[in-house]
């Protein structure tokens, strides 16, 4: 089987699926495992992907997702090749999208295996106390996560109480807007936007009160085998907060 892969995380899943010699096509946002995907043909951005490149590449696959990729693109490419679009707006819906590409490229075993490692770590995710919280993913302006998010739900099992749960996507706000529902902690993520030190000190002084932090976005956004080493890192991560606060 012959694979395309359109979202990042997926494209790790793969070669943590064991399918390493089967892609052969990815987006250049696709950066991990570093030390092996940089073998494989880049066929575009997630959201400008070159369709004619895909098609040189003779994919039997292509792997997709509502949120990264484009409604236009898939629908050109349902005509290259089979196309598995995924949904993925909570933890639950990324552990199904393991399970399905597993199941779509025959390594069922390794999924299951990747799926219950990861449920194991949710589990010890149940005892800590909640924080408020808000998470910053652009500056100027300023955006941060609804309550129909992944990023959302992540916080929430890790007892990170979004202060924007009512906001749906990814809406923009100001510090004013920080000011106001003054979440104990202000998430500053690695990317999209590359928050820094500095970022840390200018909302400690607009936002007194709350307590700004730089966190690895990658850890809360990124869904497929990110997941388990994610998970190990929240668990530690979340009970050492408590003694920062």
């Amino acid at each position: 089987m012959r694979i395309v892969c359109l979202v990042p995380s997926l494209t790790e899943l793969l070669f943590d699926l064991g399918l390493a010699e089967n892609v052969v096509g990815r987006t250049r946002f696709c950066i991990h495992p570093a030390d092996r995907v940089e073998n494989v043909a880049i066929v575009g951005g997630t959201k400008n992907p070159n369709i004619d490149r895909i098609k040189e590449l003779s994919p039997d696959l292509i792997i997709m997702n509502k949120e990264e990729n484009r409604k236009e693109d898939a629908l050109l490419l349902e005509q290259v090749a089979d196309l598995l679009v995924t949904d993925i707006n909570t933890i639950e819906d990324a552990l199904i999208s393991i399970t399905e590409i597993a199941e779509r490229t025959e390594t069922g075993q390794a999924g299951k295996q990747l799926t219950n490692a990861i449920n194991r770590e949710l589990k010890k995710a149940e005892t800590f106390e909640p924080l408020t919280a808000a998470y910053l993913i652009w500056k100027k302006p300023y955006m941060t996560v609804g309550g129909d998010t992944y990023i959302h739900h992540v916080m929430d099992k890790w007892g990170l109480k979004n202060v924007f749960a009512d906001d749906q996507r990814y809406p923009e706000i100001t510090t004013d807007d920080l000011r106001r529902l003054a979440p104990q902690l202000i998430l500053l993520s690695s990317e999209p936007y590359p928050f820094s030190v500095k970022h840390v000190s200018e909302l400690e002084k607009e936002v007194p009160g709350s307590k700004p932090m730089l966190v690895n976005g990658e850890f809360f956004s990124w869904y497929g085998s990110r997941m388990l080493p994610a998970f190990r890192y929240l668990n530690r991560w979340r009970a050492e907060l408590g003694s920062v606060l």
